[in-house]
């Protein structure tokens, strides 16, 4: 085995992974959490308030306000727009891609970084969140990094002064991005491997502590925003409540509320859920990356007696992928994209599996992950047929013509072909969805589709908009895309009463479900129906969706109309807005 793949292929493979990672550059913005962060963000670079967050222009307590301020200083810079939420996401991505090649160089050799970094470039899930953008993408570097610093002050190395200081600062980062348990991911690793290899003294040194002092001083401009926004107003109502701190929810509720299921938002675990999830969010690395797992666990129960005296590289990344597994695990609330944020130590521990393999085992690996890769292109092909996007037949070359081109430039059974192959698969996979797929199914988000009517037609352009969206809380639906990608100012009404105090100086263009429209008509409001617009929620897909002879039976309809206080009239101008493939 070589120490390293060719410099030249290494990173012409590199810059295809980051290729395939923009290809969700330009797609809408997705519903549902995707385009409520978009518009809290928004908000915050339109009125440069940077202390509160407002959601359905209420206080919103939830996440912390990293990532906004981050997404919020680029509509600044770009507009407010959908490459300005994406962008900045995709560049911290890329630098957890950095930190997981500077780890990994740290103690492994250089083949085994160069393939950590592929691994987590076309890691399935990861490339997803890139176009469906939360927090996740934030955290990933920010957790990677601040091992990696730590890690060199573990060492000793030089300018250790300057590394502890930079972990911590993007330890107090990814606190205000995601909470208190990102101390598990940064922290379980590094306490993992000085239990193993014998340094226990590390454990009551001074300079971990002042690290962790420090991370919580970084993190002050966050206590600083909640106390502002919410200790110093106990009138406010929150989750239905008075007198909730803000400080509390972001230390206690927000994550041990949820891991324990008693905090204001709750939800249904299941202990086995990341295990299924990892199959698919991982492709096309997840048979090397449980292969890599069991092999890492072997070697502990093997070699328990040897830690001492022959330590392994590092138990980093072990230690910190099984802590964050196991506590996601056993949380009470649980979603797919939770597990990215320890992608970067999955990767290593795939990597340096497939390293340390033998000439006939690689080569029995990469047959098998080339018949995965076959079997992902075949589906993808399918999947085109399937949903008949519109340019299907440039779509179906797109697919083959890079299929071939991958097999035919990697064709040897060793760990470039089986790198190069997988990089290949991924880029049909990521270009399929992002340019030919997603545009067909994002055409039924109507909370986007709305507002690019509005902006497009005179007669609505310069209107304002009321989101009628009767209840309490956030609430949901395609209301949010509406509002971040409609040009004209946008207000919430959340029950007939706000909205008659909306009417009382006219007529009023409200974007709305067609069933609310329809009770409004029947409670006495006029309702004059502008255009109707398909929905779906496209991040929850299924085969009913998919196919285009059953997919009406998924839909409901969403509807910009003209909304007074007068008796109930309605007009027969009606324009139906159907996606392309549906006329």
């Amino acid at each position: 085995m070589s120490d390293s793949l060719p410099d030249r292929w290494f990173y012409g493979l590199v810059a295809v992974g980051v290729l395939l990672n923009m290809t969700g550059l330009f797609l809408p913005i997705m519903e549902v959490d995707g385009a409520l962060y978009a518009c809290i963000a928004k908000q915050m670079a339109e009125t440069g308030d940077f202390v509160n967050l407002y959601a359905v222009g209420t206080d919103w307590l939830d996440k912390p306000h990293f990532p906004f301020w981050v997404a919020a200083l680029s509509f600044r810079i770009f507009g407010i727009n959908t490459f300005a939420y994406k962008f900045p996401a995709l560049l911290f991505f890329l630098g957890s891609v950095v930190y997981t090649y500077r780890f990994s160089r740290l103690v492994y050799p250089k083949v085994v970084a160069q393939v950590a970094s592929l691994v987590l470039l076309t890691a399935f899930h990861g490339v997803l969140s890139n176009s469906d953008v939360r927090a996740e993408p934030y955290l990933m570097p920010l957790i990677i990094g601040a091992v990696y610093h730590f890690w060199r002050v573990f060492k000793r190395t030089p300018n250790s002064g300057l590394h502890l200081l930079a972990g911590s600062l993007l330890t107090g980062c990814a606190l205000m991005t995601k909470g208190i348990f990102v101390l598990i991911p940064i922290g379980a690793g590094l306490v993992f491997h000085w239990i193993l290899t014998g340094h226990w003294r590390e454990l009551v040194k001074p300079r971990w502590y002042v690290a962790v002092a420090l991370s919580f001083v970084f993190t002050l401009p966050e206590i600083y925003c909640l106390y502002q926004q919410f200790d110093l107003h106990p009138e406010k109502v929150i989750f239905g409540q008075t007198g909730i701190s803000g400080i509390r929810f972001f230390f206690w509720d927000s994550q041990f509320g949820r891991f324990f299921n008693t905090g204001p938002i709750k939800g249904e675990g299941d202990k086995f859920f990341f295990v299924h999830t990892l199959l698919w969010a991982f492709i096309p690395w997840s048979l090397p990356l449980y292969a890599g797992i069991g092999n890492a666990l072997a070697n502990l129960f093997r070699h328990r007696k040897q830690f001492f005296n022959q330590p392994g590289p590092e138990y980093v990344s072990l230690g910190s992928g099984l802590a964050t597994f196991a506590l996601f695990s056993l949380s009470s609330f649980q979603l797919p994209h939770y597990l990215n944020i320890v992608f970067p130590f999955f990767t290593i521990l795939a990597a340096q599996f497939l390293v340390s393999l033998k000439s006939l085992a690689l080569r029995r690996w990469t047959i098998a992950q080339t018949i995965i890769g076959l079997l992902l292109v075949a589906v993808m092909a399918w999947l085109l047929n399937l949903v008949k996007p519109e340019h299907l037949q440039l779509a179906l070359a797109f697919v083959l013509v890079s299929a071939i081109g991958t097999f035919l430039l990697f064709r040897q059974n060793n760990l470039l072909g089986l790198t190069g192959r997988m990089v290949g698969v991924m880029l049909v996979l990521a270009g399929a969805l992002n340019l030919f797929l997603y545009p067909t199914f994002l055409r039924y988000q109507a909370g986007s589709a709305a507002a690019d009517y509005a902006n497009t037609q005179p007669t609505t352009a310069s209107r304002p908009t009321i989101l009628y969206e009767p209840g309490t809380g956030v609430g949901g639906g395609s209301f949010w895309s509406y509002e971040f990608y409609a040009k004209a100012p946008t207000q919430y009404a959340r029950a007939d009463s706000a909205l008659s105090a909306q009417l009382r100086t006219g007529s009023r263009q409200v974007f709305t479900s067609a069933d609310l429209a329809d009770s409004l008509g029947n409670r006495g409001f006029t309702v004059r129906t502008l255009a109707v617009f398909p929905y779906y929620h496209v991040s929850q897909l299924t085969y009913d969706f998919l196919n285009p002879v059953t997919r009406s039976r998924t839909l409901s309809a969403y509807v910009l109309a003209e909304v007074s206080q007068q008796g109930l009239v309605r007009t027969p101008k009606t324009d139906t807005i159907r996606p392309k493939a549906d006329k």
